[in-house]
């Protein structure tokens, strides 16, 4: 007979006893994967559970650093031990229906067995007092003896109702964490229901478990004269086993109502939002019927708004977070080098290329937060500096439907990655427009400093610092040319001070009507690069370039092209520079070239047909020699850029009139 279906027996009886509907195998295949700190959360959460204010945990240590005993006091409505076959004698079925009910799977009671094994529950319920105990070698039988209120355990005494369990039997492996690291996974395990249920407490060995380190972020709203106070709790650590809800509390801060939240699977976001209000109070479980009134059910208008004023806050709170979030992916990007360092570009078209790709970046952590966390660093440098090509090819049409097809986009991030790429073609076209047109403005003015002031040219560092920031002057292969001092520039230096007379001005060389000791103060500049490059055939080698740059009162003569060649000579012989894999190109640059120096015009015409204006040597393709005047400089660029600057002039000044949605309008167009 089964003693423990009948009450009136068992109160006749001094001791009670049963099994769980399940086999002792079963039950311990369900805790496989617990740690020992769960066991004692779960028993922490059986007080809770049962509407316990206070729960107070206490473990026990031996002398030799092993767990003596772990005990659990709470002060909740106690074991209804008169009906077990309602909690001992179920798992993974209970009869609980509470909403904030943690342990609702009616199991988390025999998970002991994982650190101990014995397990005693001394409970007070309805003024009746009994224990219960059961052992871990039969984990699926227990047995019950009633207590007289005397015969009650000491830690009971004066409740009027409550349960004390306490494990015994641990094995020197089965020890549990130290006190510190128990306290951090309880805070983390129960931080949340104490932010919601500000009355409750949980002590661990004296010390109380607190909140752990969270963002609050609060709001008010009004519906129908029923005020809300919303809280929206950010946790910067996950919760270890609550999922993220939406929950409903009364007046007296209980869950009446929770539903889990659409932000679960937001990487690192982790959230507790709540609407407290007197509303709550008369909530009604199930929808309306004839004894219930709408508005009384979640159902209700007013359920609805609020849920979806929930959701708009945390999706508020969620934008704020993202925003950190992705800021910090890009500067961790930069910190290990993700990015091109666009050595060699113009300055302002390489703040703008690592602007657009930046975005792209952001939008693309935006869209998948979770992208770059999953690569290691080689990783996101490939993806970073293939993303920061694409996004300056004509192949944005096809990168956004690589990664339209590869991360899990919602409408409004798949539309602000279109736009995003979209934008950068246009930003593209205006880059493009204002950099040549900064740099046609830079020639303009330097044409005027040599054709109309070159005699008041008296400090040569004025023109050095000119010259190092527009190395492009010289064509785009020399764009790096202002880079910071090195080694070469040294060593090529010392070499050309070697060429006899190489400082020397003589009348000759002067333009007319300079003075040759104003003419003498000044200095020739100077400017030489080592280049990592490729060949025709994709080979590596050393580019060095030189560039001698004399000043401005003097016209190139044929003096000049012979310390050229003098200086090549030179090069040639010197140990460093022997390898194959190291070509010289040497630039001598002047005002003027002079009327008498027919070497020089001889030089040009004889290397004409070779197109590479300014050549008069090839030198066997060790070295290459030009000679070029500021006139042809000026000229080179205009011409070269002449039908960029008057068609993307006259493109700009179409584009001017028009707002963005058109413009990216007409780009999304497919063109022919």
């Amino acid at each position: 007979m089964n003693i423990n279906s009948n009450a009136d027996i068992k109160l006749k009886s001094s001791s009670f006893a049963g099994s769980t509907k399940i086999t002792s195998e079963s039950i311990k295949k369900r805790f496989r994967s617990y740690e020992p700190w769960q066991v004692i959360a779960e028993l922490v959460w059986n007080g809770l559970d049962a509407g316990a204010s206070k729960v107070d945990i206490l473990v026990q240590e031996k002398t030799l650093k092993g767990t003596e005993s772990v005990s659990v006091l709470d002060n909740g409505a106690g074991i209804d031990f008169r009906n077990t076959d309602k909690n001992f004698e179920r798992f993974d079925d209970t009869t609980k229906k509470n909403v904030s009910q943690h342990g609702s799977h009616g199991r988390g009671r025999l998970s002991f067995h994982l650190i101990a094994s014995n397990a005693t529950w001394y409970t007070r319920c309805k003024g009746q007092d009994a224990l219960i105990s059961i052992n871990s070698y039969d984990i699926k039988e227990y047995k019950g003896d009633y207590l007289d209120e005397s015969n009650q355990h000491p830690k009971l005494q004066g409740f009027t109702s409550g349960t004390y369990v306490e494990l015994n039997g641990f094995e020197e492996k089965k020890n549990l964490p130290e006190d510190e690291k128990l306290i951090h996974d309880l805070t983390l395990e129960f931080g949340w229901f104490l932010a919601l249920n500000k009355s409750r407490k949980i002590s661990f060995n004296g010390i109380e478990i607190s909140v752990p380190e969270h963002r609050l972020h609060n709001f008010s709203t009004s519906i129908r004269n029923n005020k809300f106070d919303i809280g929206i709790i950010q946790w910067v650590k996950k919760p270890s086993s609550e999922k993220s809800y939406n929950y409903f509390l009364n007046t007296k801060s209980q869950i009446v109502y929770k539903k889990l939240s659409s932000f679960n699977n937001k990487p690192k976001f982790y959230i507790t939002a709540y609407a407290s209000s007197s509303w709550a109070d008369k909530l009604q479980s199930g929808e309306a019927n004839f004894f219930v009134d709408t508005d009384q059910t979640i159902q209700s208008s007013t359920g609805k708004y609020i849920l979806e004023y929930l959701v708009q806050k945390t999706q508020e709170v969620y934008e704020d977070f993202l925003r950190i979030y992705v800021d910090e992916q890009i500067l961790r990007l930069e910190a290990d080098g993700a990015f091109p360092t666009y050595e060699g570009e113009d300055v302002e078209y390489a703040a703008w290329k690592k602007k657009n790709t930046t975005d792209l970046i952001r939008t693309i952590c935006h869209a998948d937060p979770t992208l770059f966390n999953s690569l290691n660093k080689k990783q996101s440098t490939i993806l970073v500096r293939l993303l920061d090509k694409l996004m300056v090819s004509n192949e944005n049409d096809g990168l956004f439907e690589v990664l339209e097809s590869v991360l899990d986009l919602d409408s409004v991030y798949l539309k602000s990655l279109s736009d995003q790429l979209q934008r950068t073609k246009l930003e593209h076209i205006i880059s493009t427009i204002e950099i040549l047109q900064r740099r046609e403005l830079v020639v303009s003015k330097l044409r005027e400093v040599m054709e109309n002031h070159y005699k008041e040219v008296l400090e040569t560092p004025d023109l050095q610092k000119i010259i190092e920031s527009n190395t492009w002057l010289f064509g785009e292969q020399y764009n790096i040319l202002g880079a910071e001092e090195n080694d070469f520039q040294s060593i090529a230096k010392n070499l050309r001070d070697k060429i006899p007379e190489i400082d020397f001005v003589q009348e000759e060389d002067m333009e007319e009507d300079s003075h040759i000791e104003g003419v003498r103060r000044q200095v020739d500049l100077f400017l030489a690069r080592k280049i990592p490059s490729y060949n025709s055939f994709g080979k590596l080698y050393y580019r060095c370039v030189v560039v001698e740059i004399k000043r401005p009162s003097i016209s190139l003569n044929n003096k000049h092209i012979r310390q050229l060649e003098d200086y090549s000579e030179i090069l040639a012989q010197h140990q460093q520079f022997k390898s194959d894999l190291i070509k010289f190109e040497l630039i001598l640059i002047g005002r003027n070239i002079s009327k008498n120096a027919h070497l020089i015009e001889h030089k040009l015409n004889d290397n004409l047909e070779k197109g590479d204006p300014g050549l008069i040597s090839s030198g066997g393709g060790k070295f290459k020699m030009y000679v070029k005047n500021w006139s042809t400089i000026f000229d080179e660029f205009l011409l070269s850029n002449n039908y960029l600057l008057e068609h993307l002039k006259t493109q700009r000044e179409e584009l001017s009139g028009k707002t963005r949605e058109e413009l990216i309008g007409e780009l999304q167009e497919k063109s022919q």
